[in-house]
């Protein structure tokens, strides 16, 4: 989204309206959070009018050891800049200066039930989930035994089948057909369906399923961290597959490498039990049992020893 209505923050996140009503159709389109302590003593140069202000314990409590005179002065500034919203933390006495104000700019003056640091950190990742920016990718998003595993491959390869095989071994779906990709910060991806999608896929011959009606709730869950990426592929008898597992490739989203498998399609083969074992193998090797590196190893040492039993 390229922004969001200060009226929908409020309502999504439980904020209470204080004053300034005329602004709840304005925009945010920033999703990092500026904290007013150095504007309250005078200090603009970094402020970013386009970030949400959150006024916490501390702020206000250096707030309130400034004159009047000083108080009135910033804290109109502040509204003259137009900030998307002002939001107070629950500990916190909103001012009658940020009332008067808030009603005179028609900028929203907005109030927590949780304290500094949850709201913080509510608001940041709300913001994020709806500012960030992120990239559709055709395939099937499942949990796999803890690894979300992103099912990628060429229209008709078998995506969604495979899959619905996997969801009824007792993984979890997260998306089919079109998954969002969001990287919160380098190296953490997270993977999601778009809203009007969840909890459905497409399978060809039977049509839309519910796979929540279908298999439970526990069938699905709403996002995970994007570990691997299996690639369906139709099987090239003059293309070279590696058997051993010793070439790692890897798939870049933004600024995140993340893991790729190869697997050729034939008929005959289990290529759910195939995507299975592969998210299992990767996991392994995240806990540091590489078993191809190991095999390899126990080979060149039984090599070196002449081939002599030990």
């Amino acid at each position: 989204m390229d922004y969001i209505t200060i009226e929908q923050m409020m309502i999504d996140n439980k904020l209470e309206l204080i004053s300034g009503a005329q602004g709840l159709n304005r925009h945010c389109v920033e999703e990092m959070i500026s904290r007013p302590g150095l504007e309250f003593s005078g200090f603009f140069d970094y402020f970013d009018p386009k970030r949400v202000v959150l006024v916490g314990s501390k702020d206000a409590t250096f707030f309130s050891k400034q004159d009047a005179k000083t108080r009135e002065m910033n804290v109109r500034k502040i509204f003259e800049l137009k900030p998307p919203c002002i939001v107070f933390s629950v500990k916190v006495v909103v001012p009658e200066l940020f009332k008067a104000l808030g009603d005179e700019y028609g900028i929203c003056v907005l109030k927590s039930n949780l304290r500094t640091t949850p709201t913080s950190s509510k608001l940041f990742n709300y913001l994020q989930d709806h500012l960030g920016q992120t990239i559709s990718v055709h395939g099937t998003f499942l949990d796999i035994n803890g690894m979300g595993t992103l099912v990628i491959g060429k229209s008709g390869i078998g995506k969604s089948e495979t899959s619905l095989d996997l969801i009824k071994r007792g993984h979890q779906l997260i998306a089919d057909d079109l998954v969002e990709i969001l990287e919160k910060e380098p190296g953490n991806l997270i993977g999601r369906a778009p809203e009007i999608l969840k909890r459905f896929m497409e399978i060809r011959g039977i049509g839309i399923v519910d796979v929540v009606t279908m298999f439970g709730a526990g069938a699905y869950r709403d996002r995970k961290n994007l570990r691997l990426v299996v690639e369906l592929e139709t099987w090239d008898e003059n293309k070279y597959y590696d058997r051993l597992g010793l070439e790692e490739q890897k798939i870049k989203y933004f600024n995140t490498e993340i893991t790729k498998v190869t697997i050729p399609v034939l008929p005959g083969r289990s290529v759910s039990l195939l995507v299975e074992s592969a998210a299992m193998n990767e996991k392994l090797k995240l806990m540091g049992h590489f078993a191809a590196k190991e095999f390899t190893q126990k080979v060149d040492k039984k090599a070196e020893s002449g081939g002599k039993h030990e």
